[in-house]
């Protein structure tokens, strides 16, 4: 049996897409019509139901972190980035001046671990002099040839020398600390310089430039729109009766308007846990009282792949599902795509 709902009118969000394929010519709108009388009766297919909807693919919006000028926009409408492509670029002086700053405080902290180090050597060797003369001092103070002024005096010495030894070290593990609190900043900087580079986060299709050079924009704002070609898929609803037997995983079927002699396969990625009013695209009240459960069946990664330049806008079809997982699929809804 067959269950008919009109299609969701999508957002910037959630677009929709269609396998418009070379070798057949795009058909007037009316052709969906043509569809759904083709694949229409309520009893057509036994233990396989269907609904018509549009196919969408997962939208991602681009947006810098930090507020400044863009100086460039490299990609437009309609090019295939890659991950990792450089978008658009927010002017960097600024935080290159910053990066500057902190790099030169990197290397006076070093100097003055060198300067620390240095002083250690002295103080080291200030108290190597000053033990010797503490100990020969004792010695003689033993024997009865020094007076006890003397040796308080060298044991004061050594006192201060292992002292001033102290305070070097301690000036080492400070500059050590000031290296590592500089280089951090370094670090912070250079990832926020990185960051004013807007680069692709995965491979997809341009939708949208939203913004051009010399335009000043705020921290989050937008700079394009992608499409994961990756994940297209259609939302199709159907009744409580309809969506009890299906299954997750299961097979799917999709025919789209422009190319209705190709079967394209997809799977049920997704059943709405609670149902829902019919989207408000219908046209009767009957139909807007009506409670459907949206249901996401996912083309394939592989076919998409090899069907990525041919993906276009603004497309409708139909999807059908089985009731029952057993269900042999008919003839006319076999796996029909173009080698």
């Amino acid at each position: 049996m067959r269950f008919q709902f009109p299609f969701r009118i999508l957002g910037a969000a959630a677009l929709a897409l269609a396998l418009a394929l070379p070798t057949a010519p795009l058909r007037a709108e009316g052709s969906f019509e043509k569809l759904l009388q083709r694949f229409g009766g309520a009893d057509r297919y036994e233990n396989i139901v269907s609904s018509n909807g549009r196919l969408e693919a997962q939208s991602v919006e681009v947006a810098t972190k930090y507020a400044g000028r863009l100086t460039a926009v490299t990609a437009h409408e309609g090019d295939i980035v890659e991950a990792g492509d450089v978008i658009g670029q927010i002017d960097d002086r600024d935080a290159k001046a910053k990066l500057t700053s902190a790099q030169a405080a990197v290397l006076s902290a070093k100097a003055s671990k060198q300067m620390a180090e240095a002083s250690v050597m002295q103080a080291d060797s200030a108290l190597s002099v000053a033990r010797t003369n503490y100990n020969r001092i004792v010695k003689l103070h033993e024997e009865g040839h020094a007076a006890d002024s003397v040796l308080d005096d060298a044991t004061n010495t050594l006192k201060a020398a292992e002292a001033a030894l102290a305070s070097s070290k301690a000036q080492v593990s400070s500059a050590d600390a000031t290296i590592a609190a500089a280089e951090a900043d370094v670090q912070s900087l250079q990832i926020s310089l990185d960051d004013l580079t807007i680069r692709a986060p995965i491979r997809g299709r341009v939708l949208y430039r939203l913004h051009e050079p010399g335009e000043v924009i705020s921290a989050g704002a937008s700079i394009i729109t992608l499409l994961d070609l990756t994940q297209v898929y259609m939302n199709i609803y159907l009744p409580a009766p309809a969506v009890g037997p299906l299954v997750l995983n299961d097979e799917a079927r999709i025919i789209l308007d422009p190319v209705p002699q190709f079967v394209v396969p997809a799977r049920i990625t997704f059943i709405a846990p609670q149902s829902q009013f019919t989207p408000k695209s219908v046209e009767t009240q009957e139909e807007r009282e009506d409670l459907v459960f949206r249901v996401k069946l996912t083309i394939p990664h592989d076919l998409l792949e090899k069907f990525e330049d041919q993906v276009k806008v603004g497309v409708r079809g139909i999807g059908f599902v089985r009731t029952a997982a057993a269900a042999e699929w008919p003839d006319d809804l076999k796996v029909n795509v173009p080698q």
